[in-house]
């Protein structure tokens, strides 16, 4: 820009802007201070306050795609903490701070550690869905839990397990939840689980605490392990406030490890109490069936039906007859058949037979077992038999005279 030159406001507060959107340190601010003149715009949704301390305020701005991920509106006094960027709004050249996300003051690094790994999960398409949440299994075989092995979490949820499925059987793979060794042994213990076939459902989880006792279960390694199981898992961390990213992984989120239990299995005295209403149900329709079928026998035996079984089984009985001719008849023809070829094929062999040859005055000769089919086959002396129609006689080779052709 010209120092001499004349420039139009517009283009003076777009360049103010361009020197504001340059300056990395504007780019991603948290900014600290308590919310004063707050308004939420009802058509668009977007918010729109002023973040002040004892001495200053600055406006400020929250787009609504950024707003619907607040757990709640903010109130005029609340304390906040603002993470966003700071800019101008050239059509009145004022800066303001553009918020991407809210949250109390006290909450700190880790709160912002939370929600900047909900909303890169969330993007990935990590949390479970409506459509990829698994049903839990009605009637589980065996139940594995993960949690730690002492302390009255694992005690309440074993008991309560047996108190509603007594059949149940449970498998505890013991974990540290808490402490830098939380996640590497959470992972392990569901890695041991997911190598097993003969578990039908899972439950992690512990009891409730500070957001830093649970952090564990915000861990993106330990939440990612969660994802990935093979079966419905129930995550059961702290108490029914508490919220974990775990809780957006798991098939369900159980608000304690004692809800948890009582999801996991049903309950043995509602069984009974249904298989109870269903036997008398049945009962019920049976008594029926058997009445209905009473009244329609009452009706045989008042029209004499069973009195004279012929009516009855008179019309079965010329069925019976009818069928049986026509079984007859076909056996024959099908015999009758049969037999025309065989006599067919008999008088073809027949014809062929030596026996016919031998019977117009030929005979057969043969030289030891071989049959003579010419002169050249024998020498005077050769003895040779000769194969009438009625018999056979034996005879020796006086005199040879080959017929020349």
């Amino acid at each position: 820009m010209s120092e001499a030159g004349i420039v139009k406001v517009s283009a003076l507060n777009e360049y103010i802007k361009t020197i504001f959107d340059s300056n990395d340190h504007l780019k991603r601010i948290r900014v600290e201070g308590e919310i004063s003149n707050f308004k939420r715009h009802s058509a668009s949704g977007h918010l729109y306050f002023s973040l002040k301390d004892a001495s200053a305020a600055i406006s400020c701005v929250m787009f609504r795609s950024a707003a619907e991920r607040l757990r709640q509106l903010p109130q005029n006094g609340d304390a906040v903490i603002v993470e966003g960027s700071v800019s101008v709004y050239t059509k009145t050249g004022s800066y303001q701070l553009y918020a991407q996300r809210m949250m109390p003051v006290g909450v700190g690094d880790l709160q912002l550690k939370y929600e900047a790994l909900k909303q890169k999960l969330l993007e990935e398409g990590v949390f479970k869905t409506e459509d990829t949440r698994r049903a839990l299994p009605a009637v589980p075989k065996k139940i594995g839990i993960v949690t730690s092995p002492t302390g009255a979490v694992i005690r309440d949820m074993i008991r309560v397990l047996k108190r509603r499925w007594p059949m149940v059987d449970v498998l505890l793979v013991p974990a540290s939840v808490q402490g830098a060794e939380g996640v590497p042994s959470i992972c392990q213990a569901l890695h041991t689980l997911y190598a097993r076939t003969d578990i039908d459902v899972i439950i992690c989880g512990r009891g409730g605490g500070s957001l830093e006792d649970l952090w564990n279960f915000n861990d993106e390694i330990v939440v990612r392990t969660i994802a990935a199981s093979p079966i419905p898992i129930i995550s059961a961390v702290g108490h029914e406030t508490d919220v974990t990213l775990a809780d957006f992984v798991a098939d369900v989120r159980a608000g304690t490890p004692s809800m948890a239990a009582e999801l996991a299995v049903p309950d043995v005295a509602q069984v009974m109490r249904t298989t109870r209403e269903a036997r008398l149900s049945l009962e019920k329709q049976m008594a029926t069936l058997i009445s209905h079928k009473r009244e329609i026998l009452k009706g045989f035996l008042a029209g004499g039906f069973l009195q004279d079984a012929s009516k009855v089984l008179g019309p079965y009985s010329l069925q019976l007859d009818q069928n049986r001719e026509a079984l007859e008849k076909q056996i024959k023809d099908i015999l009758q058949a049969k037999t025309n070829d065989f006599r067919k094929q008999a008088s073809r062999l027949d014809a062929m037979s030596p026996l016919k040859v031998l019977g117009r005055g030929y005979s057969f000769c043969e030289k030891n077992g071989e049959a003579v089919t010419s002169v050249e086959q024998v020498a005077v002396g050769d003895p040779l038999t000769l194969t009438f129609k009625d018999g056979s006689v034996t005879t020796e080779v006086k005199d040879i005279t080959q017929k020349r052709l």
